[in-house]
């Protein structure tokens, strides 16, 4: 049984990184994030190594809130041994949705992932000038920017939350070294959220980066890697709930006390 125009828990969190002897290690995680929230996302990073070993562990971590629709998108480590195609592969027959520039609707949320890239923020950017190495790498930004902005035309929900690996803002990645700010992500990736303004935007990457800040259209962006949200709440677990209007089941409703709640 539905209940139109409820609210929806939506637990966020990013940089996993699980690895091959991780057996048992994220299985109270995501045990406690079941007990909070109607839907988990994912925001990359999602392995250590990019290996279907780790994504098979994951796997078997996740099994334990098997019955919560779960949405993710890949990060940079998922990519750093070529098998990503595997890698997704294996978390989609595990029955994740793993966004790449697609869009889907879930408890009445539309969600648009991609995983986003590098390139520098505001007048830092990189431009496309130079080298064809150069080039190539401004490129790739754009093509992820273009991805996201292909996404989140598709989606007519009144909620809409985008799902990133790289930062679309400068704001939270501050903390981090000044000098890696630029691999950090790129301000291409704001553009589209400011065309197609969202109820939330979730990212990981920047473990040492602030928690929230604003696109310049005013949606609210929280940064949910792992290592930042256990120094940000040390004394709440360490995902984030967004509570967004959705349909959520009745069966589902739950009610948060520690974790750390924002409404979208």
């Amino acid at each position: 049984m539905s209940e139109t125009g409820s609210i929806v828990r939506v637990a966020a969190i990013g940089d996993i990184h699980c690895h091959k002897n991780a057996q048992g290690l994220f299985r109270p995680l995501f045990e406690n994030a079941s007990d909070f929230a109607d839907v988990i996302v994912l925001c990359g990073d999602l392995t250590d190594y990019g290996l279907p070993t780790e994504a098979h562990v994951l796997v078997e971590e996740l099994s334990v809130a098997s019955n919560l629709p779960i949405v993710a998108v890949l990060g940079n480590h998922d990519y750093e041994s070529g098998h990503e195609a595997e890698v997704r592969q294996i978390l989609v027959d595990a029955g994740l949705i793993v966004l790449d520039g697609e869009a889907v609707v879930v408890q009445g949320i539309g969600f648009a992932g991609v995983k986003g890239f590098a390139g520098g923020f505001g007048r830092g950017t990189l431009a496309p000038w130079g080298e064809r190495a150069v080039k190539s790498f401004v490129q790739e930004s754009i093509d992820e920017a273009m991805k996201l902005e292909s996404a989140l035309a598709r989606l007519r929900t009144e909620s809409r939350i985008a799902v990133l690996h790289y930062a679309p803002i400068r704001a939270t990645v501050e903390n981090e070294p000044l000098e890696i700010f630029p691999f950090l992500g790129c301000s291409r990736l704001e553009d589209p959220l400011t065309r197609y303004p969202v109820t939330a935007v979730v990212h990981g990457h920047a473990h040492n980066g602030t928690h929230k800040g604003q696109t310049a259209g005013g949606s609210p962006v929280y940064n949910v890697a792992l290592p930042l949200l256990r120094r940000t709440y040390p004394d709440r677990p360490p995902f984030l709930i967004l509570e967004v209007p959705g349909v959520v089941s009745n069966e589902t409703d739950r009610e948060p006390k520690s974790a750390s709640t924002a409404s979208a």
